[in-house]
């Protein structure tokens, strides 16, 4: 069970049976009492809570305390004490799966109708509602019936408010829920089907060890819902039709029927009944209810729907949120296929975005221009039909805006609702990307990318699918590839002959990237190469076709064009013919991490529909002699017989091409900084014909400003014995040595970056591993949490986080004295170098309201254990109980062996450690597992030796 649905529980429970007057009085739960009840955080119990008002399942009133009520109480009677907040909402699906708490006297319950509120209920749904109104109330108990529509039409929201009618009219006991199965799980399998409905006996197979209670057990005195109940087997219809007739079952593994439950059972499919279950099985269900499809609808209930699925994104991100009439009409007309589920898709899909571009916004304005192609074709859908838009434009007003928690909001959570908070995830990535240094537009890029990711994975599990051509439209603006298809049909016709399918993609990102330029004021200082001019000489058509294509941008942009770029134009037209002849740059992408390279191949290969691309992924363990094996072998790989250009994302990588050329004998150019657009450009420029491999790498060069690369012909990247490496130390050889790994090696300069490598190391395999290390490796110095004394000089890690990293590599890697100057920090600089580390480190954990807390936890183990004031210490300890905390919320942990596991009981420095465990928890409601003691004992024990040797040198 999720944390919000326990803390909506125990409120329910803590307050179901309150009238208003008691809540007038006090009554209530506060956040500390749900905080200390389910020992949950107190920050992350107040999130909650307001969550679960935001979604009007709870109240919360006014002055201090707050406290949090169960919103039932006030369903039928008017606060007497204002309340934060208040709607008339209807119940969510939440609430339809658990209703137990809607227990009142029955003259109040009397003829309840939850159906009035359901959208169409007096129109298009009227029928429906009707007939399932019958199927609930028919005397003596029910009738079964099953619903019919197309995918994405509300069929489990439908059955969920059958269930909720059922509740309210006291047709079925207040305190059952609705059971639901899905057939689909169990469709081949009729064995586990049968156990899962009807429970088994011990030993009706291996492994049933004991009885075990089925789901028709579990709905007795209740409704079954059976989900997608056409991929029931015949042999599961056959035991469900037996249960309708009788009422009897038996459990798998008994020979006699008689176990009785008494079940109304609800079935749902999007197939057609009669061609897809048995006819003994229909012949028992005596209502059919059919769903219309959303095209069906009239045109007021698409709007009000609209509004509905728009106002439960609004209460999610509490803003107001405005739609023009043309934004209105797109997401009506972009219903082809899904449904009511397709509607609520591409509203979450639109907002997501609006809510991207608006982030520091407090109200959503969405126009045209920011839907997604496919969605702005939905206009174009609508404007096919004249009848229905004529219609629809009865209903339209210029403007729609809804607010939060609106009392419209009727329709309930169901199995498209995403399983996460997109607005959170956008938010929070947003940040961390701002964070990085990257402008809003690159922000806004990869976001949008991510947004679609998320949501057209998540749909495709649903039976949605999506146009992947789309992507074009989260790189280029909009109006850009309208301009593009403008050309491309006037090309198409002027030339007589056809282009590849890429040309769209390919001629979209160069007008993109060249209007960038010009808009910049760099277009100025391009100088045409007398290489193509002199090639565009035979290709007169092409040149005519591109003073023609010049001429259609300056119209549309209202800009003066340089005279050169037709020329440009002319060849991209050459080389976008269609069964033009090989001979491409090829192209190599190599990232560290496990999937970076592959992730932009993949994205830069469907857009261009090119296949001169392959990627190198590198894990940071990776060795760079495996890497350069593996780069050499792609090259070998994607080569033409025109040179490779390498894609690297780090400038340690950028030396390898000398040594590539050495052993294979082509031509390979390196660039660093490797991004998604720059792979863009390079694909899209490969594809043009005489492209150079010197020319396209001085283009990547100045490409959005990245610098040259200077390359060291006199380095031999496979020399061992010139390998210089720095060690990097903490207590489990993860988490912070890592982290220092990464920051040392961003502050090595490119040229000299094969010759320095950043070995993190456990102190528990220190001692073992330094003599192997300094073997095969010159260590040129040690940092982390302990100096291990060797021949090499130890930097404190505050060093290296102060900002100080790149002048002391520097100095390490240029000057034969490696001594390097420290000082002292104090209290302040040691607590802002820790939170700065959290900051760049770690996303769950808050650093500036963990930091006072895990010094206080460093100090009690300071002061109990009698070590030394040295804020190097707290700096250690606090880096790495930050690390323990992100990975406890992220249910992992280290490592340890079960043998120092049963000894550390015995160690003299555990007892100090479970005090500030002790304290933690009171603070976080969390404790550290022992595999995380463990290492803070270590690291403990280590500062102790430390301070001891110091003194006896100082003696």
């Amino acid at each position: 069970m999720k944390r919000i649905e326990r803390i909506y529980l125990y409120v329910k429970e803590q307050t179901e049976n309150l009238t208003p007057s008691d809540v007038s009085l006090g009554g209530g739960v506060t956040t500390g009492d749900v905080s200390e009840a389910l020992d949950i955080q107190r920050t992350n119990a107040s999130k909650d809570l307001n969550q679960l008002v935001r979604e009007g399942l709870l109240e919360k009133t006014e002055g201090r305390p707050v406290k949090y009520v169960d919103k039932v109480i006030f369903k039928y009677q008017p606060l007497s004490r204002p309340v934060k907040s208040y709607r008339e909402h209807s119940l969510t699906e939440n609430q339809a799966t658990d209703t137990h708490h809607l227990h009142r006297p029955a003259k109040k319950f009397a003829g309840e109708d939850i159906f009035k509120g359901m959208i169409g209920s007096t129109g298009s749904m009227r029928t429906p509602v009707e007939q399932a109104k019958a199927a609930i109330l028919y005397p003596p108990k029910g009738l079964n019936c099953l619903i019919t529509g197309p995918t994405g039409s509300g069929k489990t929201y439908f059955a969920h408010a059958m269930f909720q009618f059922a509740l309210l009219n006291h047709v079925i006991d207040s305190d059952k829920k609705l059971i639901v199965f899905n057939c689909a799980d169990y469709a081949h399998n009729p064995e586990l089907l049968m156990s899962h409905l009807f429970g088994y006996a011990e030993g009706a197979f291996t492994g049933a060890t004991k009885a075990k209670e089925g789901i028709i057990h579990e709905a007795d005195g209740s409704i079954l819902f059976l989900d997608e109940v056409h991929r029931l087997p015949p042999e599961g219809q056959e035991m469900v039709f037996y249960f309708m007739d009788h009422g009897t079952y038996s459990r798998l593994g008994e020979s006699v029927k008689n176990r009785r439950a008494d079940v109304r059972i609800i079935c749902a499919t999007t197939e057609n009944p009669t061609s897809s279950l048995l006819n003994t099985f229909v012949r028992r269900i005596p209502i059919i209810i059919q769903l219309p499809n959303f095209i069906d609808r009239p045109a007021k209930e698409k709007i009000d729907l609209l509004r509905v699925m728009i106002s439960m994104e609004a209460s999610r991100i509490q803003r107001k949120i405005s739609l023009s009439e043309d934004v209105v009409k797109a997401l009506i007309g972009s219903v082809s296929y899904g449904n009511v589920g397709q509607l609520k898709s591409n509203v979450q899909l639109v907002t997501a975005r609006g809510f991207l571009n608006h982030i520091d916004q407090d109200e959503l304005n969405i126009t045209i221009d920011e839907l997604t192609d496919s969605i702005k074709e939905g206009m174009m859908q609508l404007a096919s039909n004249r009848e229905t838009l004529a219609e629809l434009s009865k209903y339209l007003e210029p403007q729609m805006l809804v607010t939060p928690n609106e009392p419209l909001v009727t329709i309930q959570s169901d199995s498209y609702e995403l399983p996460y908070n997109l607005y959170e995830i956008i938010g929070d990535k947003a940040a961390l990307l701002k964070e990085d240094g990257l402008e809003q537009e690159v922000i806004n890029n990869f976001i949008t990318t991510d947004i679609n990711v998320h949501l057209k994975s998540f749909y495709k599990d649903h039976g949605f699918t999506f146009d992947t051509e789309n992507k074009l439209a989260e790189i280029v603006d909009q109006r850009i590839i309208d301009v593009t298809k403008e050309i491309y049909n006037f090309a198409k016709q002027k030339l007589n002959y056809n282009f590849q399918s890429n040309f769209i993609y390919a001629m979209s990102l160069h007008i993109s990237s060249f209007l960038k330029r010009i808009q910049n004021g760099e277009e100025r200082q391009h100088q045409l190469n007398e290489n193509i001019r002199n090639m565009v000489l035979d290709y007169p058509m092409e040149f005519e076709t591109a003073q023609e294509i010049k001429r259609i941008i300056e119209v549309n942009y209202q800009m003066k064009i340089p005279e050169f770029e037709t020329y440009y134009l002319a060849v991209l037209l050459i080389s976008l013919r269609e069964n033009k002849d090989a001979g491409r740059i090829g192209i190599v992408v190599a990232a560290h991490g496990k999937s970076t390279a592959t992730s932009m191949v993949q994205v830069v290969s469907q857009l261009l529909n090119v296949d001169n691309l392959r990627a190198v992924d590198m894990p940071l363990e990776m060795q760079p002699k495996e890497a350069l094996r593996q780069i050499v072998n792609v090259v070998k790989e994607v080569n033409e017989d025109s040179g490779v250009i390498l894609l690297v994302d780090m400038g340690s990588l950028a030396t390898f091409s000398d040594e590539i050329t050495r052993q294979t004998g082509i031509e390979v150019r390196t660039v660093d900084m490797v991004t998604t657009p720059i792979v863009l450009e390079t694909a899209r420029k490969t594809t043009l014909i005489d492209t150079q491999l010197d020319t396209l790498y001085d283009s990547l060069k100045n490409f959005q400003g990245y610098a040259d690369i200077h390359q060291e012909r006199s380095i031999d990247p496979l020399a061992p014995w010139k390998k210089r490496v720095i060690i990097a130390i903490c207590a489990s050889g993860e988490g912070t040595a890592k982290r220092m790994k990464e920051m040392i090696e961003t502050s090595v300069p490119p040229q000299l970056g094969l010759e320095l490598e950043v070995l993190p190391l456990s102190i528990i395999d220190m001692k073992e591993q330094l003599a192997t290390i300094q073997e095969e490796y010159r260590v040129i110095a040690v940092t982390g949490i302990t100096d291990p004394k060797i021949a090499a000089p130890f930097i404190p890690m505050e060093t290296f986080f102060s900002g100080e990293a790149e002048e002391v590599i520097n100095q390490l890697l240029t000057e034969s004295d490696t001594s390097i100057k420290t000082q002292e920090i104090d209290e302040s600089t040691a607590k802002k170098l820790c939170i700065d580390y959290m900051e760049q480190s770690f996303i769950f954990i808050n650093p500036k309201k963990i930091i006072d807390p895990l010094w206080e936890f460093t100090d009690i183990i300071r002061t109990d254990l009698g070590l030394q004031m040295d804020y190097s210490f707290y700096v250690n300890l606090v880096m790495h109980l930050a690390g323990a905390l992100e990975r406890i919320l992220q249910d992992g942990s280290l490592t340890v062996t079960e043998t120092d596991l049963t000894q550390l009981t015995a160690d003299p420095n555990y007892e100090v450690v479970m005090k500030a465990n002790r304290y933690l928890k009171q603070t976080f409601r969390l404790e550290l597992p022992m595999e995380e003691v463990y290492y803070i004992i270590l690291l403990i024990k280590n500062t102790q030796l430390n301070q001891e040797q110091n003194t006896e040198d100082t003696l």
